[in-house]
């Protein structure tokens, strides 16, 4: 039973220490990004609650091989119009294309461009800007994103 016990008590040292570890990384990845977001929340109109939360998932806190070499924060893939840089890797499919930029701000502005030009995510803008739970939902129901549990 004191085994068990001890054995209980490491086990959960062990996982605060990860969530400890983890969430460091989330308020790095803000304290590092938020300027960026916030100008593009000004630009934009896209809550700059959701381009931290879209960058951090999307990137893994900018440690994802995508963002470290690509500079790409939000998985944002070449399309047809895209002429830059191209960097692939696989994905929802093999060796997909995606869009290399030089800087992360300009990832971020094309982030926005993309919300901003495609019609599937028209609506999104007639949302109120403090609203990111409607804006989190609106963006998994546009399309913007194929796991399901992606607005949590």
């Amino acid at each position: 039973m004191k085994q068990a016990l001890t054995f209980s008590v490491m086990l959960l040292l062990v996982v605060q220490v990860a969530f400890a570890e983890q969430r460091k990384e989330v308020l790095d990845y803000i304290d590092k990004y938020k300027d960026i977001a916030l100008t593009e929340m000004v630009r934009s109109k896209i809550p700059a609650s959701i381009i931290l939360a879209q960058g951090i998932h999307e990137s893994n806190c900018g440690k994802s091989p995508l963002s470290t070499k690509a500079n790409n924060h939000f998985g944002i893939k070449c399309k047809d119009e895209w002429d830059g840089k191209k960097f692939y890797m696989s994905d929802d499919s093999p060796n997909e294309c995606f869009r290399v930029y030089e800087q992360a701000e300009a990832s971020y502005a094309d982030h926005s461009d993309f919300l901003l030009t495609r019609p599937r995510y028209a609506g999104l803008f007639q949302l109120p800007i403090t609203d990111y739970k409607a804006w989190a939902n609106g963006l998994k129901s546009s399309g913007y994103a194929t796991n399901p549990k992606y607005a949590q």
